[in-house]
């Protein structure tokens, strides 16, 4: 409706998990590594101020798969060999409303391009920044988002660096838009000369497309994460 002011609160949080390798086969059920998964707030933020409980879904094979957990730290910790997906589903304490998101997670044990390894620890950490929306929320929601307490003392941090990320994926994408202006005018050139129309198939065939969207996607996450942090 026109001139209804619609209100917007946004709880930045970080997800993922942690695994170390044991550096050989446990012998009772050949477990090959340690891990925790688990959901942390963003900033310096003790969530349960507005979540109610946080429910870990586990792969089928874990005895008791659906772990609840009702005050911070969120998070499961167990041992295994392979990876697997996991739901995560955060619940809130609206009074007037049982509304929850869910967010699905890859349990990763072996290092991948954005994943961060600790030598030192012998620690893989794979977590991601985001986002949850809250718009128009309740009254008494409004007034829970809006309370705030910190959650530890001190300094606090996470194991991913998010800045640095994000200087890495705005060169990404700089250097994904640069590609893609010199393809277009040599496109546009060629078919200056020989009336060629432009070939957009084999734009998409060379990734050019898709390596734009993919930084754009960093682009726009990353965005987000300074934002938040202003």
């Amino acid at each position: 409706m026109e001139g209804v002011k619609k209100e917007v609160i946004v709880k930045p949080i970080v997800y993922g998990n942690v695994s170390t390798n044991f550096g050989k086969k446990r012998e009772d059920k050949g477990h090959t590594h340690q891990w925790t998964v688990y959901v942390r707030p963003y900033s310096n933020e003790d969530m349960s101020v507005w979540v109610k409980k946080v429910q870990f879904t586990l792969h089928e094979t874990f005895e008791n798969r659906i772990r609840q957990i009702t005050q911070p730290p969120y998070e499961v910790t167990e041992t295994g060999w392979g990876e697997f997906d996991i739901l995560i589903t955060l619940f809130f304490n609206d009074p007037d409303c049982e509304d929850f998101v869910t967010l699905s997670h890859h349990v990763k044990l072996f290092p991948g391009k954005q994943d961060v390894i600790i030598k030192a620890k012998n620690l893989l950490v794979s977590e991601v920044y985001d986002e949850i929306v809250f718009t128009n929320p309740s009254p008494m929601m409004g007034q829970i988002l809006r309370s705030t307490r910190p959650l530890v003392l001190g300094n606090y941090a996470h194991e991913t660096d998010f800045d640095e990320q994000k200087l890495k994926q705005l060169k990404a994408f700089e250097e994904a838009q640069i590609r893609i202006d010199k393809e277009l005018r040599e496109w546009k050139l060629r078919r200056k000369q020989t009336g060629e129309a432009i070939d957009t198939e084999n734009c998409v065939r060379n990734g050019i497309v898709e390596e734009q969207m993919k930084a754009l996607d960093f682009y726009e996450t990353l965005v987000c994460v300074h934002s938040a942090r202003s």
